[in-house]
C-alpha cells in the first residue's frame, strides 16, 4: 500500500465486494492493484471469511485471493467508493445477497462512488440503483439493465454523475484499465477521504 502523498488518491478508502467463488480474476485483482498503486487503501470484503476462488472467463480456474474481511462486518461510512467485480457466478450470487444490496444502497444514498464491471451491474438492479442512469455491462445483461430503467451504452467505460451519486461501469475484463482509471479519477475529484 502506498503512502506517497503525490499519489492522486492517497488516503482514500475503497471497498471491493465479492462472493467466495466465481469472481472474474482480472476484474478483482487488477482494479485492486491499480487503486493501491494510486494510493488508495483497498479492502476486499467477501461473503465469508474464506479464500475467494476466482475464474478466468467463467471457465478456467484463476488465482485464489484472501479477503480482508466479510461484507457483513463493514459499513459504507468508512469508505469513499465501492467496486463490484463481475464473473457470472459471483455476480449472480451477489445480487441476491441482501447485505450486499444494503451496502450498495448506503454508498449511493451518501453520494459515494459506486463502480461495477461486467455482470456486476446485476447487483445495481437488485439494489434499485439503475433507473435513470446511463451505464454499461457485459452485453448479455443489457436488456436486464434497460428493463430496470437504465440507458445502456456499448462503451468500455460509462460514468454517470446524475441522481445523487457517481456511477462507473464497464463491460468486460478487457476494459479493466479504463475502468480502474475512471475510478481513480473520480476519487481524485471527490472531497476529503472518509474517516478511518
Amino acid at each position: 500500500m502506498s503512502s506517497n502523498p503525490t499519489h492522486p488518491i492517497n488516503g482514500k478508502h475503497v471497498l471491493v465486494l465479492t462472493t467466495n467463488y466465481g469472481t472474474e480474476q482480472d476484474e478483482l485483482k487488477e482494479p485492486v492493484a491499480a487503486l493501491r498503486e494510486a494510493g488508495a487503501q483497498v479492502t476486499v470484503a467477501a461473503r465469508e471469511d474464506a479464500p475467494v476462488v476466482t475464474l478466468v472467463s467463467d471457465r478456467r480456474p484463476g488465482d485464489t485471493v484472501r479477503p480482508d474481511t466479510t461484507y457483513g462486518a463493514v459499513s459504507a461510512d468508512a469508505y469513499d467508493a465501492v467496486v463490484v467485480p463481475g464473473g457470472t457466478v459471483n455476480a449472480d450470487r451477489l445480487r441476491t445477497d441482501q447485505t450486499a444490496q444494503r451496502l450498495l444502497m448506503a454508498f449511493a444514498t451518501h453520494g459515494k462512488i459506486v463502480a461495477a464491471i461486467c455482470h456486476g451491474p446485476w447487483l445495481l438492479i437488485e439494489s434499485g440503483l439503475v433507473a435513470g442512469k446511463e451505464l454499461t455491462s457485459y452485453p448479455s445483461i443489457s436488456t436486464d439493465l434497460v428493463n430496470a430503467g437504465g440507458t445502456w451504452r456499448d462503451r468500455e467505460v460509462v460514468v454517470d454523475t446524475s441522481g445523487g451519486f457517481p456511477l462507473i461501469t464497464s463491460r468486460r475484463p478487457a476494459d479493466v484499465r479504463p475502468f480502474s482509471a475512471a475510478i481513480i479519477e473520480a476519487l481524485a475529484r471527490a472531497g476529503h477521504p472518509a474517516p478511518a
